[in-house]
């Protein structure tokens, strides 16, 4: 999982960086930048706040999100690489996997509470 991400994060900042987006794909990154916010935000208060969590919100604002992606990329990148983004986001999308991440009681809660500071970091020096 890591790898693919770290592989879609490489090649979408190349394409970026190389002026390869046109105006609707920009249009798309600028708006698939504002729903990934707002997600990570989401994910950070169903994880601070009891009671708070909703499954079928967060799956609705994730599959936003890989729509975008697979909308800016789909142009530029083969069927692989479009096909690596489903992958990502079916596995964060997963309702066990989900569920069990924000139970209270899930035995690795200790590292679902590190990549919420990590998110809370990210998010105060602007950098999701």
């Amino acid at each position: 999982m890591v790898k693919n991400l770290i592989k879609l994060s490489v090649k979408a900042g190349i394409l970026h960086r190389n002026d390869q987006f046109n105006a609707e794909e920009l249009a798309m990154i600028e708006e698939f930048r504002r729903k990934f916010l707002n997600l990570g935000k989401t994910v950070i208060s169903f994880q601070e706040v009891e009671f708070s969590y909703d499954r079928a919100f967060l799956v609705a604002r994730m599959r936003e999100c890989r729509n975008l992606f697979q909308g800016i990329v789909q142009r530029h990148l083969t069927e692989k690489s479009v096909n690596r983004i489903e992958l990502i986001f079916r596995f964060f999308s997963d309702p066990a996997f989900l569920d069990q991440a924000f139970r209270k009681d899930y035995p690795h809660r200790e590292i679902v509470d590190r990549i919420v500071q990590d998110l809370h970091k990210s998010i105060e020096e602007g950098r999701l």
